[in-house]
């Protein structure tokens, strides 16, 4: 099996020790015609997760979504979620209306990230770079 290509339609891999990566995860609603899809913590021990990192991808830089064909990084994930919603409520609305726009989506992504450091800091977690490397050194 090609691990590039999930066997589900959308794999998205982010930070499962991020309080705001969770709620967004959780509150998508994407539209059925992307398939099944899998949530998957980037600090798991899935082979996956692993699989991605030795492809170059920096998983504290960004989270991906993995289609059957293309794999998104970064602002490129929330741009094309933003596509694949379903569009219905306030929180897909607010999140169509910014990340729909590639050059708005690029602009804030940094900011998010940004977030999501300070947030970890100050809960006293570690990025996922370092948590994988405490894991494979224990």
């Amino acid at each position: 099996m090609n691990t590039s290509q999930p066997a589900i339609g959308v794999l998205i891999i982010y930070d499962g020790e991020c309080t705001f990566c969770n709620a967004y995860t959780k509150r998508l609603t994407l539209q059925q015609s992307v398939g099944e899809i899998e949530l998957l913590s980037a600090r798991s021990d899935d082979v996956r997760v692993q699989h991605y990192v030795d492809r170059g991808y920096d998983l504290d830089e960004g989270m991906l979504v993995v289609t059957q064909n293309e794999i998104y990084a970064g602002a490129a994930s929330m741009h094309w979620l933003s596509l694949h919603t379903s569009g219905a409520g306030f929180f897909e609305a607010m999140h169509g209306f910014v990340f729909k726009r590639r050059w708005l989506a690029n602009w804030l992504y940094p900011l998010l990230k940004l977030g999501r450091r300070i947030w970890l800091a100050l809960r006293g977690r570690v990025l996922i770079a370092q948590s994988r490397a405490m894991k494979n050194s224990s």
